[in-house]
């Protein structure tokens, strides 16, 4: 509800810009833009390939990609976020994350026995949002905060307590123990130790390579949660052969949806089922090739290419790929930390979730990919915006 009146309010902000100075800013930027356009629009077309019974879910999906539309558009027509603007709001998001995530801990504290019995049965600490979107605003947060000790733009204080929110949520991720939030850090780690090895920092690659290592060592013997995950995720491996183990277990319920996902696709290769039907003929394949598996537990495929293959086809997913990661592309000559860190943890997440079937998921991956886009200058002659035609997101 939240993140529909904030995108409400960004495009009311956009309008109202158009209104008054009667120019898109970013107007040279639009190939940027437009190609998360093209991902509504593809959504929309799937029109044509829905079944009349199945028009409900089909709107409801439309509705559900509107971030794809009206969240570009609207970055394209303000103008780009000035440096400064966009450091507080990674501060902000810092600030909250550490907040919540203090929050979050003194309720594990509070309630210990009973969060550590609830990792035993594959279950998680509630979380608001849900853990797994948490987990990646963490890894996100904890990318802010080693970006900024990086460039050393704090000092003091300042400096003191990023440096210690960041610990702090790294550690946090280990007490959480969300399996998708864990592969995300570890995996910016390795890059941002590459990237350090690259520049010669040998001390700041040896401490961030060191703490990797002592941090899951330590969370081992010290926190039930990740030791406890740990074994469980062992024994949920250790029976992906036993079908009816999908009813219980999340991981093989996982292997299971991609399998039962390759076979609606090998019928519809290259134009897919059509998003609004896929649960049905989910559902079919489901007990035609596994009935062992419960009706509750027949899951949608968690993995968000396998879920595009299937739903729009090989011709849809391609399209999503050269659309999705345009920008990334259009700025591999730049510097944009924050964005390659985005792009890194999404696509991570998109290999174990089905990251933008949710409102949630999808508003984290798209906007905060769009936020570094928008201060990312069209070429380097651009020096930002004309006096008086700033937006500050408040």
């Amino acid at each position: 509800m939240l993140s529909s009146i904030g995108q409400g309010c960004l495009v009311l902000s956009a309008l109202a810009y158009l209104a008054q100075f009667r120019e898109v800013a970013q107007l040279r930027k639009w190939p940027v833009y437009f190609c998360f356009v093209l991902i509504f629009v593809m959504h929309l077309a799937a029109g044509l390939n829905t079944t009349a019974a199945n028009a409900k879910e089909f709107w409801r999906d439309v509705v559900l990609q509107l971030p794809f539309l009206l969240l570009p558009l609207s970055f394209w027509i303000l103008p780009p976020l000035r440096i400064d603007d966009l450091k507080r709001l990674y501060k902000l998001l810092l600030g909250v994350t550490t907040f919540s995530a203090f929050g979050s801990t003194i309720y594990y504290l509070l309630n210990a026995d009973y969060i550590n019995e609830l990792y035993i049965h594959s279950k998680i600490m509630p979380t608001v949002p849900d853990h797994i979107r948490f987990s990646l605003l963490i890894v996100l947060s904890v990318a802010v905060g080693a970006v900024m000790l990086n460039r050393k733009v704090l000092t003091g204080w300042r400096r003191a307590a990023v440096m210690g929110a960041t610990i702090f949520l790294a550690g946090f991720l280990h007490l959480l123990a969300v399996r998708s939030g864990l592969v995300a850090l570890y995996v910016l780690a390795v890059v941002a130790i590459g990237y350090l090895l690259k520049k010669q920092a040998w001390r700041k690659a040896a401490s961030v390579a060191a703490l990797m290592v002592v941090l899951p060592v330590v969370s081992y013997f010290t926190l039930p949660t990740f030791y406890n995950k740990y074994h469980n995720t062992k024994d949920d491996a250790s029976r992906v052969e036993q079908t009816h183990s999908a009813n219980n277990y999340s991981l093989v319920g996982r292997v299971y949806s991609y399998q039962t996902a390759l076979q609606v696709w090998k019928d519809n290769p290259l134009l897919g089922v059509g998003k609004a039907d896929l649960r049905d003929e989910m559902a079919e394949r489901y007990r035609e090739f596994f009935p062992q598996i419960d009706t509750m537990h027949q899951i949608q495929p968690h993995n968000q290419f396998l879920l595009y293959l299937v739903a729009f086809g090989a011709l849809g997913l391609a399209l999503f790929i050269a659309a999705f990661y345009y920008p990334l592309w259009w700025a591999r000559r730049r510097h944009a930390p924050m964005l390659v860190a985005q792009y890194l943890i999404v696509t991570l997440s998109f290999m174990v979730e089905p990251t933008m079937e949710g409102q949630t998921g999808l508003t984290f991956s798209l906007f905060f990919l769009l936020l570094p886009l928008s201060s990312v200058a069209e070429c380097r002659k651009e020096r930002g915006v004309r006096k008086g035609r700033q937006w500050r997101p408040a």
